[in-house]
C-alpha cells in the first residue's frame, strides 16, 4: 500500500542521513554474541552431564525417568525436590507435598473443593506441571483424564494439567516404593509401547484447536467483564 511505501522511503532517508550501516562493526557484534552463546552452551552441557551423573547415582534403575515423556532433567528435578519417596507415610502424603491437591473450603453445609493449596516447593510444582504436559501425550490414561477435563468439563489447560500432575506423581511414588519402573498401559489395561501410547493419545485424545480458541475468547471476555465490573464499583464509591 501507499502507507508502506511511504514508510520505506522514510526509512531509507533516515538510513542515508545517519551514514548507513558499518558492516565491519556489525560483524564484530555478531561474532561476540556467537562467542557468548557458544560459551553458555558449553556450560549448559557440562551442567547437564553433572545432573545426569548425580541422578544416576540417586536413581540407578531410572524409576523416575521411566515415567512417560520424562527425560533426565525433569526426573532429576522431581527426585531432587522430593527426596527419597519412601520417607512419606503414604501416597496421600506425597500428593499433599506437591501442593497440587485442591484446598477444601469447610463450611457447615459440606466440603467444597477449591484451587490447589500451592504449599511446599514451587520448583517441584513447575517440574510436575511440565512432566504432566509431556506425559499426557504418551500415556493414554493420563490423556483421557486431561481430555475429559478440558472437553467435557470445560477446564482450562493449566487447570487440567494441575489435575494430571498429582496423579502422575502418585504413580511415580508408587513405582519408587515398589522398586519397579513405570508401566505404560492403555485405558483397558493392555500394556503398550511408548510409540503406541503416542499414537493412541494423538488419535483418540487430541483436543480440537477450535475449541481451545473458543475457550480462550470466552475466558478473555469473562476477565474483561470482571475488570469492567470492578471499575464500575470503584467509580461508584
Amino acid at each position: 500500500s501507499e502507507e508502506l511505501l511511504d514508510a520505506a522511503d522514510e526509512t531509507i532517508a533516515l538510513w542515508e542521513a545517519s551514514g548507513g550501516l558499518d558492516f565491519s562493526e556489525l560483524a564484530q557484534d555478531i561474532a561476540a554474541e556467537v562467542r557468548i552463546v557458544r560459551a553458555l552452551g558449553t556450560e549448559l552441557a557440562a551442567i547437564e552431564e553433572r545432573v545426569e551423573a548425580l541422578y544416576k547415582e540417586a536413581d540407578p534403575t531410572g524409576i523416575v525417568e521411566s515415567a512417560p515423556g520424562l527425560g533426565v532433567t525433569l526426573a532429576a528435578g522431581i527426585l531432587g525436590r522430593t527426596g527419597d519417596l519412601n520417607r512419606f507415610a503414604n501416597l496421600s502424603g506425597v500428593r499433599a507435598f506437591t501442593g497440587l491437591v485442591p484446598k477444601v473450603d469447610q463450611s457447615g453445609l459440606g466440603d467444597n473443593p477449591r484451587g490447589p493449596t500451592k504449599t511446599g516447593d514451587p520448583g517441584l510444582r513447575q517440574a510436575l506441571y511440565m512432566a504432566a504436559d509431556h506425559a499426557r501425550k504418551v500415556d493414554p490414561t493420563l490423556a483421557e483424564r486431561y481430555h475429559r477435563l478440558v472437553v467435557d468439563k470445560g477446564k482450562h489447560h493449566n487447570s487440567a494439567l494441575c489435575s494430571v500432575a498429582p496423579v502422575l506423581m502418585s504413580r511415580i511414588a508408587a513405582c519408587w516404593r515398589g522398586g519397579t519402573r513405570y508401566e505404560l498401559r492403555d485405558t483397558d489395561g493392555r500394556a503398550i509401547t511408548e510409540a503406541e501410547g503416542r499414537a493412541i493419545c494423538a488419535e483418540r485424545y487430541k483436543v480440537d484447536p477450535g475449541l481451545r480458541a473458543k475457550r480462550r475468547r470466552a475466558n478473555a471476555a469473562k476477565a474483561l467483564k470482571g475488570r469492567a465490573g470492578r471499575r464500575k464499583k470503584e467509580s461508584a464509591k
